[in-house]
């Protein structure tokens, strides 16, 4: 570890924990919730959707759709490597695309809960990644500076929103080599 962070947030999934969620079933989900009432969603993909389900006026529905798959995937994920690096000696957040029920879930089911700090799911906020507004509310939530916080994460958008938001960033892939 080095010093020169004062707080560390994560992603959910694909860094901490692997949700078990089939994402093309939940795709399918939303896609008939939306068909349901009258929103035309061919070739959209699943964030597509869920911004399609906002101009229609019905983000609430398919939020609620997404999240109940995500709160079941979180109760049989997954443990990855990095989980085993919690806690830090400085404080722990995460930030994720997921709902905050599910990163909650996922999280108490390793014992992780006590060594993170501030959680800032998808419903959390009004934005989500790559906005900046859920990291910085993450980093605001433990007390530190954009600045001198990492965010670590395992896509491109995860990158997008450390840049976006003013933190240092690393894949999860090259912090696991460091830790």
């Amino acid at each position: 570890m080095t010093d020169e962070y004062e707080a560390y947030v994560y992603d959910l999934d694909g860094t901490l924990v692997s949700l078990a969620v089939d994402w093309d079933e939940v795709a399918r989900e939303v896609a008939g919730v939306l068909r349901a009432r009258g929103v035309g969603v061919d070739g959209a993909d699943l964030w597509s959707m869920l911004e399609l389900s906002e101009e229609h006026g019905y983000r609430r529905k398919v939020d609620e759709t997404i999240a109940e798959f995500e709160r079941e995937g979180a109760r049989t994920s997954a443990k990855l490597p990095l989980a085993d690096a919690l806690p830090h000696d400085q404080p722990v957040g995460v930030c994720s695309l997921n709902c905050e029920a599910a990163c909650r879930i996922a999280l108490e089911t390793y014992g992780l809960d006590s060594a993170v700090d501030a959680i800032v799911g998808r419903d959390s906020v009004a934005t989500e990644k790559p906005d900046p507004e859920p990291l910085l509310a993450t980093i605001d939530g433990l007390g530190a500076s954009p600045e001198r916080t990492l965010f670590i994460g395992d896509s491109q958008r995860d990158y997008e929103t450390a840049e976006n938001a003013g933190t240092a960033f690393v894949y999860e892939s090259e912090w696991l080599d460091r830790v």
